[in-house]
């Protein structure tokens, strides 16, 4: 398989800002929606899916391309794609647990939840279809995970705002918050056009 010619600074801008994985492709919702009421909680969550993102979308590859596609085991790529995550989610917490117990216990079940976070294991799948080199995929799994972390930082920074804004009493909560995802996709995808591929 042959890598597309894809100008590696135009992948990072586009899995950060234009195809970001949760404003564009609305995946990994869940969490992003639930911690971010707190922007302590939401870096830390950025910052564990950042490293998450990285490390899994690398070694699934190497999965991929060195054990699943020689032995003709692609279609096994589902299950040792979510097994790999597991894996990387569960060292992650472990790490976690004994460098900041605070965060530990602010992020509680959304920590383990990450890896059924569909935004993780839909970079993986991103990069097995679009058939990404290694390089090409470290880069598009660091930059999407750049991407969910900007995206829950400034969502938790507005919705601390917005708490002391006068919102009619039919938006408060949920409304209100998914309104401002609504714009928040539309800011993103505005950066489209900005660069060229080469």
């Amino acid at each position: 398989m042959n890598p597309p010619p894809v100008n590696l600074a135009v992948l990072l801008f586009a899995s950060v800002f234009t195809s970001n994985i949760l404003l564009a492709n609305f995946l990994g919702m869940c969490s992003f929606i639930s911690i971010s009421k707190d922007v302590t909680s939401s870096n830390g969550l950025g910052m564990a899916v950042i490293l998450v993102l990285t490390v899994t979308t690398a070694v699934n590859w190497v999965v991929l391309r060195y054990v699943l596609i020689p032995l003709g085991l692609v279609y096994l790529r589902f299950i040792i794609f979510i097994v790999v995550i597991a894996a990387v989610v569960q060292v992650l917490e472990m790490v976690i647990e004994r460098i900041s117990e605070a965060l530990y216990i602010a992020l509680g079940i959304f920590l383990p939840l990450i890896t059924v976070n569909c935004a993780i294991l839909g970079v993986s799948l991103f990069m097995f279809i679009r058939e990404y080199s290694f390089v090409q995929t470290v880069i598009y799994g660091f930059g999407s995970g750049v991407g969910w972390w900007l995206a829950i930082l400034a969502l938790s920074t507005i919705r601390q705002r917005v708490e002391k804004a006068p919102v009619p009493a039919g938006l408060k909560g949920p409304g209100i918050t998914l309104i401002t995802i609504g714009f928040m996709a539309m800011a993103f995808m505005g950066f489209s056009g900005m660069l060229q591929v080469q």
